[in-house]
């Protein structure tokens, strides 16, 4: 089902933010929608503390959107499937039955156990979780917060990019850190410029929130530019913290305080060897480890020439405040410049203060392609009467998980924390793989530090670059090789933004008794592992145990002896699940109703169903294998010798025995069956939106496969979530983009040794579906790797094919029910919707309490009046729990099929739909004969011989003027119908624009509270030619009583984009009422979401009105205006970057309006998107500037027209702009001024700017950087334009060179000043700019003004600013304008 578009406004008001307001797609108007926060609890679990949600159209488009929200919240074996009241007695199944403020409980199938909500709400709650501030309420008890997380608000101290002198101190609250975003919003309004970028001290990048919060308590706020190093020490700023487990220094009582106060300043000598090439460009930084604490990474970097050169000693002076007795040093580089490697002879430290000197002998190598690949290293000091600390070469051994795509290509980074300080961040460089961090493998590092004493934690995490950087991590151990001992630190967690809590960065702290940390690791394994087979042993599944030892099943025969040596067909090996608690279990023989699977007194025999003894609990080994051992006598198992004899643990040695036995379900494969192909304990194979196949899904509806079984063995595998995409092998890719043909027919291969299947291909035998390290399916030769296994989970059994028929996807589908642990899944508009409980009970008391069996065997008799047909014929039956169909009525003769006056017969199963009370039948109007009357339809129960008489008497044709192909008809009960045939009338309003007419076959299914109508063809228009641009054609759907509609489906298949049909609205109007349902549409069909073009889209009620026009549903605010922008219907017209508006009023600017991004669907070709803004206050507006940032993979944008529209005085302003926006047309500008006429005075013109830029003679003046400049004049400014390419020159801003661009803008008036300044990109990027001159002319008046500047736009040169604004010298008397100053 195609996603469903909001259709409220959106407000967005003025904002210099860079966030992103997203809006629907063509003509997409959003209004404000009542958020409701609401609080999930899990059922049964008061120890669970809840989460709160914010419940919006915005955020969750689907109710199922937002179950898979909170399944990665909540934690349940199979995820949050159920919704319920506190109580359990009310399902949720749709969003708008959730109430604001209320409380629901989540579960993963239909029994919920009630919990004390008031219990639960006590918990207390880390910091960052969605609990509301004051959480913790006076009195209350306070927990320490989870590892990583805040448990106050700390301190931050922030630095400006280049100038550490520019600082402030923030305090990290909930306030200012509900996301990542929001925080670099408060530092751009703390800082007072523009905050896009966060860097640690020492220059590495700070992605993320996480990141923030495990800092060393500063970081550098940048904008665009790069990381500027410089001397950021937070030691004023922040309180001394001492490292852990370290005591103050005791010092003389004579000279504490001296001491104390005079120790901050050293002398730093540092001689780079006279080795060749052993001088770096890169940056050299050192920090200074003392008992108190650290010094921030300090950067050593002067103004008089190269450092670090080849022999030459390099001398500076520090400052670092009181860090106690200095232990050790660590010095290191960034590893930038055209030479990065140095070799470091030695260093010298001297306290300025006390005079105290160390000589501290380096001889190393600090390079990536030396030594050991180190960039930095750590020294220890000498100090009389300690004992010197020794260096350490510590083994890091990192192991990443078994999942799919597991590993990663990002820079991983650690950092070691001991009682005697930490390593620092060290990127983990060097492993002894040649590939590093895969899947399921275990990397060894040497990280090489002073002894850092007893190891606590770690801080590891990765940077989040390439493309594939998300990682799961295993574990972590350190070796300390001085100790000889081992530190365990266990993570089992992703590290990645997508995955998980979205994290990076994780602490983790140490286990030091391997025992513990490897008992915890393998319980951990038998719980997931029981998660994924717990399915298995569902009351009701037919089982077989297998032994791998013995080669053979177990079997149960009539004289209660049991073995295991059965053959996979052996009757004796099948057993039943009766009984299901947990994982306790009772085994019944399916042959042997009396007999169950037992341990009576020690031994394994067949005991009496029911009894104490035959209980086994069933014990899930990581290898996915279980143990059956017995509830009464616990360490009792089922134990089998190698000749498939009954046993015990004191029969023989180990080998010889087996107590392990594979699970396998029968009928998994099963027609109709909805499956999920597990590729590890937690991961599916998953169809993505470009239609590739990935095993690293989650398990979800998303990777639910329905079964559609060949013959014996043989199966298709179609897509739940995407109706009619199947499983593939074709031309060597395998994907999910399969039509239901020979290449979608897979062999099943089942693997005895661990219950798993390997799917081949029917087309090309010898290959399988087949999965890389990444989870990427691929078609690969059969192996007994893992690649080609998969673990396949029933999510709803099948059935067997009625009358011996195959199944094919050209079929009727059967509606997937929900089974006992599992929800509805949807198929298709003729799944239909479950009845509420009060259409079931009228429907039943009005059946005098009858009640139908209707999970069973019916008969259907069709009786065919005067005119007979030869096409296909189609049955839906209807209940109050569910709908059955499409049921195909055919027969292997279909020639003798509904001839005239001829009764027929077809025997079909409908299961689990309730009180039937009404049916749906119809053709397909092919084979030759288009029409068809339709006399009667008898339905016989099969059991109960109870029948179901529907009278029709009806024409189904397809060229009778007010015929149909389909009707439906009501159960008759006491002479009168459950619910009336009502005519509904339907208006389907084409929108205006150009080219929404379509001559393609648009169909409509209405939904209501009793069920659907069933999609039909819309064909009986009221005008000669349907669909026409600005055109209402009338329809008329016949169908048993909706009751209150509540949404509409339109499909539209269109051959080519010049049929593609624009829907404005569709109303429908009962006659027998006044109202009329409104269904706003305004959209393109079809339409491409996530890369799928979708022919369907639902379109939800708007109102009910009676006699009335549709009007928005809130009433519009002062200063509110609505804002269209229309694409070009040019190829490739849309964009994918980001679209911002600025609104220019006599008052002042709106500021910059983010509008959208072509991402997510909006400014698409031949499209309209609509938008909510707020310009109050602004005045009368004079001109609008539109553009975009030049984002994404296809920037280039053919901008129509954009209108306005003040929603309370109705005024329109219609701008037409006809016109591309991008760097390679016409002049390469990325944004557009429009002027706009106001009242009583003349549009002002849109005058070329002539901009002349003179780039200085001095040395190096030139720059590679991008250059923007922003005239501002007596009107309003032009906005931050690129200065793209010179129309003088070949290339941009050489020394001495005169650089002539041009822009274009709405009458600026007089010039007074501009902003020039370059993005700092580039090897060269410093500028010496002379100065500006700006030229224009309008219709009565000319200018020239000069902007002198004379100075570095440099940020190592004089004040390192790369903005600077220029005064123009002819607001000092000097320049020419002539014409009015002012308009």
């Amino acid at each position: 089902m195609s996603e469903t578009p909001s259709t409220g406004f959106s407000m967005i008001h003025p904002s210099s933010s860079e966030g992103q307001v997203r809006s629907p797609r063509h003509l997409r108007i959003t209004h404000p929608v009542v958020a409701k926060r609401i609080s999930f609890y899990k059922s049964g679990d008061p120890q669970f503390g809840g989460v709160r949600v914010v419940v919006n159209p915005r955020s969750f488009k689907s109710f199922d959107a937002l179950l898979d929200n909170l399944s990665r919240k909540v934690p349940l074996p199979f995820g949050v499937r159920n919704i319920s009241t506190p109580q359990g007695r009310h399902s949720i199944t749709r969003l708008e039955e959730l109430e604001d403020g209320e409380s629901y409980l989540c579960s993963h199938s239909r029994k919920v156990q009630p919990v004390d909500l008031d219990k639960a709400r006590q918990r207390p709650r880390p910091w960052l979780s969605s609990h509301a501030p004051g959480a913790q309420a006076q009195g209350r008890p306070v927990v320490a917060a989870a590892p990583g997380l805040l448990r106050a608000p700390r301190r931050l101290v922030v630095f400006r990019n280049g100038d550490p002198k520019t600082r402030c101190a923030v305090l990290l609250s909930r306030r200012v850190t509900q996301s990542f975003e929001a925080f670099l919003q408060h530092l751009t309004v703390v800082m007072k410029y523009p905050v896009a970028k966060l860097y640690a001290t020492d220059g590495r990048k700070v992605p993320s929130l996480q990141a923030v919060i495990l800092s060393s308590g500063a970081v550098v706020a940048a904008g665009r530019e790069p990381f500027k190093p410089g001397n950021y020490d937070i030691q004023k700023y922040l309180l001394p913290a001492r490292l852990p487990g370290i005591s103050h220094r005791v010092h003389r009582k004579g000279n504490a305080k001296s001491e104390s106060r005079k120790s901050g300043n050293w002398k730093v000598s540092i001689i780079t060897s006279d080795l060749p090439n052993a001088g770096t460009s890169s940056q050299i930084y050192i920090v200074l480890y003392g008992q108190h604490r650290s010094s921030a990474p300090i950067y050593l970097y002067g103004t008089d020439g190269a450092r670090f050169q080849d022999g030459h000693e390099d001398i500076f002076t520090i400052t670092v405040g009181d860090i106690g007795t200095v232990f050790k040093i660590r010095i290191g580089h960034t590893n930038s410049g055209h030479s990065p490697s140095w070799h470091c002879k030695k260093i010298q430290l001297q306290n300025m203060n006390s005079g105290e000197e160390f000589y501290i002998p380096v001889q190393r190598w600090l390079a990536r392609d030396q030594e050991d690949g180190e960039i930095c290293r750590e020294l220890p000091l000498i100090n009389r009467g300690q004992p010197i600390l020794p260096v350490t070469k510590y083994e890091v051994f990192v192991a990443t998980g078994e999942l799919w795509n597991a590993g990663t290509v990002a820079n991983v980074y650690i950092s070691i924390h001991g009682k005697k300080g930490d390593t620092g961040s060290r990127q983990l460089f060097r492993s002894k793989n040649s590939c590093k961090f895969l899947r399921g493998q275990t990397d060894a590092f040497f990280l090489e530090a002073v002894h850092l004493g007893d190891l606590y934690k770690i801080v590891i995490g990765h940077n989040g670059l390439g493309p594939g950087n998300g990682w799961f991590l295993d574990d972590v151990v350190v070796k300390d090789p001085t100790t000889n001992r081992d530190y365990a630190f266990f993570c089992h967690r992703w590290l990645d933004q997508g995955e998980d809590d979205g994290k990076i960065v994780r602490e983790l702290y140490a286990r030091t008794n391997s025992i513990f940390s490897a008992r915890k690791k393998l319980e951990l394994q038998r719980k997931e592992t029981w998660a994924a087979e717990s399915w298995k042993f569902t009351k009701g599944n037919t089982l077989q145990f297998y032994n791998r030892l013995t080669g053979g099943f177990v079997r149960l025969h009539a004289d209660g002896t049991v073995d295991a040596l059965g053959e996979k067909t052996d009757k004796h090996g099948l057993f039943d699940v009766i009984f299901n608690k947990g994982n306790t279990c009772i085994f019944q023989s399916h042959e042997m109703r009396h007999l169950s699977l037992g341990i009576d007194n020690g031994f394994v025999t067949g005991v009496a169903s029911g009894g104490a003894s035959s209980e086994l609990r069933v014990l899930y080994q990581p290898s996915r294998c279980a143990l059956l051992t017995s509830v009464v006598v616990p360490g009792h198992m089922v134990i089998f010798d190698r000749h498939g004899k009954i046993a015990d643990e004191s029969s023989g040695g180990y080998a010889n025995l087996s107590k392990e036995f594979v699970i396998f379900v029968k009928g998994v494969f099963l027609n109709s069956a909805v499956v999920l192909l597990a590729t590890s304990l937690c991961q599916a194979l998953c169809l993505q939106p470009d239609g590739t196949c990935t095993g690293a899904g989650n398990q979800s509806e998303k990777s639910y496969w329905k079964v559609h079984k060949i013959s014996s063995g043989i199966c298709m595998f179609e897509s739940v979530k995407n109706a009619r995409m199947y499983l593939r092998i074709k031309d060597g890719r395998c994907d999910g983009t399969g039509t239901g043909d020979i290449d979608c027919h897979f062999k099943i291969k089942k693997n005895l040794e661990n219950a798993s299947i390997s799917l081949e291909s029917t087309r090309s035998p010898g290959l399988f579906v087949g999965l890389q390290p990444d989870g990427l399916a691929k078609p690969v030769i059969y192996t007994k790797d893992e690649n080609v296994c998969f673990y396949p989970q029933v999510i709803q059994f099948g059935r067997e094919n009625p009358m011996g028929m195959s199944a094919t996807p050209s079929q009727g589908e059967e509606k997937i029910h929900e089974s006992q642990n599992h929800s509805v899944i949807p198929s298709g508009p003729e799944a239909g919707h479950l009845l509420p409980s009060s259409a079931a009970k009228e429907i039943r008391h009005s059946q005098s309490g009858e009640t139908l069996l209707s999970e069973d065997e019916w008969k259907v008799i069709v009786l065919t009046g005067n005119t007979g047909t030869k096409a296909n014929v189609t049955l839906w039956v209807y209940g109050d729990e569910g709908v059955t169909g499409p049921i195909s009525l055919s027969k292997d003769s279909p020639e003798q099929l509904f001839l005239p006056r001829q009764e027929d017969e077809f025997q079909v199963e409908i299961r689990r739909i309730g009180e039937i009370y009404k049916i749906r039948i119809g053709h397909d109007g092919t084979g030759g004969q288009p029409e068809w009357s339709l006399q009667r339809v008898t339905m016989k129960h099969m059991r109960s011989k109870k029948m179901l008489d529907f009278v029709a008497n009806v024409l189904l044709s397809g060229i009778q003027m007010d015929g149909d192909i389909v009707c439906e008809l009501p159960v008759i009960r006491d002479g009168q119908p459950i619910f009336p045939l009502v005519r509904y009338h339907v208006d389907v309003y084409t929108g205006q624009l150009k080219q929404d007419k379509t001559e393609s076959e648009v169909s409509l299914c209405l939904y209501g509270e009793r069920g659907d109508s069933g999609l039909r063809l819309l064909r009986k228009s009221n005008m000669p030619v349907r669909f026409q641009r600005g055109q209402i054609d009338k329809f008329q759907v016949e169908a048993v009583s909706l009751g209150k509609l509540q949404k509409v489906l339109l499909h539209c298949e269109a051959s080519d984009k010049s049929q593609y049909w624009y829907c404005d609205k569709v109303i429908v109007r009962e006659p027998s009422t006044a109202s009329e349902s409104i269904f706003i549409c305004e959209r393109w069909l079809p339409f491409m979401s996530q890369g799928i073009i979708h022919s369907e889209i639902e379109l939800y009620l708007q109102e009910m009105q009676i006699n009335h026009q549709p009007k928005i549903q809130e009433e519009a605010n002062d200063g509110d205006w609505k804002v269209t922008v229309v694409t070009g219907e040019l190829e490739n017209a849309g964009t994918t970057a980001t679209v911002s508006l600025y609104v220019y009023g006599e008052t002042r600017c709106s500021g910059p309006i983010i509008l959208g991004s072509g991402k997510h669907q909006l400014f698409s070709s031949n499209s309209a998107d609509m938008f909510k803004i707020n310009l109050k206050d602004i005045g009368e507006i004079y001109k609008i500037r539109i553009g975009h940032d030049n984002s994404g993979k296809d920037p280039r944008w053919y901008l129509e027209e954009v209108r306005l529209e003040n929603l309370v005085t109705y005024e329109l302003l219609c701008l037409s702009v006809d016109s591309w926006i991008a760097e390679d047309e016409n002049d390469g500008d990325v944004w557009k001024e429009v002027p706009i006429a106001r009242t009583n005075k003349a549009q002002l013109p849109v005058v070329v700017y002539e901009i002349h830029i003179h780039t200085g003679t001095k040395p190096g003046a030139e720059t590679e950087s991008n250059v923007f400049i922003n005239l501002i004049g007596t009107r309003g400014d032009s906005g931050n334009r690129k200065l793209h390419q010179s129309q003088s020159n070949k290339t941009n801003f050489q020394r001495g060179q005169v650089d002539i661009f041009s822009i274009k803008a709405v009458s600026l008036g007089q010039l007074r000043k501009c902003l020039i300044s370059h993005d700092g990109m580039g090897p060269g990027n410093g500028w010496f700019l002379k100065s500006i001159i700006v030229k224009s002319e309008e219709e009565d008046s000319s200018q020239e003004v000069l902007f002198p500047c004379n100075r570095w736009l440099d940020e190592y040169q004089d004040d390192g600013r790369t903005e600077l604004e220029l005064i123009a010298e002819s607001s000092h008397g000097e320049g020419r304008w002539t014409g009015p100053a002012t308009s």
